[in-house]
């Protein structure tokens, strides 16, 4: 097996990840915004609507024109009708004339201004002012917030709930987004047995399906699980043409050493394409991008946080890319709460619990269990602590970067 890139650094095949992730960016479907959470968009979104829509009232109080206020002392004015929303007004205050008016309602014509109700008296139909506001108080003009034709959310974006609010607010009642790729997931080896079900000598339980399934719900996908494979490389080279030829990405835990079990680089070698394998990283140096007839491949050691710290580091920009999500969430930073001495030169993932002080600084204490077999240590965690490449002693308080999972 030659001719691709091995043992590789941790940014080269994160960018390689990326670029692969792109050139296998999915197509685009119509969703109805309700159901848009989550979805990255597919096109930009320009206002067919000002927000507001019309000028209206910003409180409960009284529309007038504030040439009828006196300078000082107590105005009086007539209460002629009440608006409220949902409804316009057409007719035109005339001088002296007001009317009551509800938060939103439309400004009447010829008003200008509205005094709340705070600050009024009413005694039948005559209304009272003897707190003088400003002219145009308590008014949202039309298309403060938004211009009619406005950019107003850009191709990339991931959908918010607030973004959702915003866009059913223009009345848009569907929304151009990324196709979620389609994932198949797999776990390898004579040793695995489901959950569930009685174990043999030498038999371990398989968590490692049931964390990638977790992970992938987590950022929005419906995955496949597939029966666990044996370590037959014939069964496994049928089990995965057959999932390639269905979906956008075949997700493997195990297989993926250099191990007499290993079949999976050999495999990819043959019948498809590796883009990279091994990266200088701590858990995780296996890990795997290869092309199997239309799906990639993302093959992740079986050590349980190996397949947990390259899912998260790897297979998330893998998955955003293919989405052609320009929003990611932005790095998270912490300050070490002891010192740890990392004295191998692989980039590392750590893991660790995040915790805020008074000062609302965080902190994040590392995790002494990091084995890559010990899953223990991550379900105490929250976060992976990132450690650049080369050895160093850290200090207490020195920054790091975290990534939440």
């Amino acid at each position: 097996m030659t001719g691709f890139p091995s043992r590789i650094a941790f940014a080269e095949a994160l960018e390689m990840v990326r670029k692969v992730g792109a050139a296998h960016a999915t197509g685009a479907e119509q969703v109805p915004t309700r159901r848009a959470d989550g979805r990255v968009l597919a096109q930009d979104v320009t206002a067919p609507v000002a927000l507001p829509g019309f000028d209206n009232s910003r409180m409960d109080g009284f529309a007038l024109r504030h040439a009828d206020l006196a300078g000082s002392g107590t105005t009086r004015l007539r209460i002629v009708a009440d608006q409220f929303a949902g409804h316009a007004r057409t007719q035109e205050l005339a001088n002296g004339e007001c009317v009551r008016i509800t938060t939103g309602a439309p400004l009447p014509p010829g008003a200008d201004t509205v005094v709340i109700k705070e600050d009024v008296s009413v005694d039948g139909d005559l209304l009272s002012v003897s707190q003088l506001p400003a002219h145009g108080a308590d008014i949202r003009r039309a298309g403060e917030d938004v211009a009619l034709g406005a950019q107003v959310l850009q191709a990339g974006m991931t959908m918010t709930p607030a973004r959702i609010g915003l866009v059913a607010s223009l009345g848009l009642a569907g929304l151009s987004v990324a196709r979620r790729p389609t994932v198949a997931v797999f776990t390898t080896g004579d040793e695995l047995v489901e959950p569930g079900m009685p174990l043999q000598p030498g038999q371990i339980y398989n968590g490692n399906r049931d964390m990638l399934m977790a992970l992938l719900r987590q950022q929005g996908l419906e995955p496949t699980a597939w029966p666990s494979l044996p370590d037959d490389p014939q069964r496994i080279q049928s089990m995965l043409l057959d999932a390639a030829s269905a979906f956008d990405l075949v997700i493997t835990s195990g297989g993926v050493s250099a191990g007499e079990k290993d079949h999976l680089p050999a495999l990819l070698s043959e019948h498809g394409r590796i883009h990279f394998w091994k990266v200088l990283m701590k858990p995780g140096m296996p890990v795997l991008l290869g092309q199997l007839q239309q799906a990639l491949v993302l093959a992740l050691p079986g050590n349980p946080v190996s397949s947990l710290a390259t899912f998260v580091s790897l297979g998330i920009p893998l998955l955003d890319t293919m989405q052609r999500r320009q929003d990611p969430a932005a790095p998270l930073h912490a300050a070490l709460a002891c010192e740890w001495n990392k004295q191998h030169p692989r980039h590392e993932f750590l893991r660790g619990r995040l915790q805020s002080d008074g000062d609302a600084r965080l902190w994040v204490q590392p995790n002494p269990a990091d084995a890559s077999h010990q899953l223990r240590g991550a379900a105490d965690s929250d976060v992976l602590l990132v450690l650049p490449e080369g050895p160093r002693q850290y200090q207490r308080g020195d920054v790091v970067q975290v990534i939440r999972y």
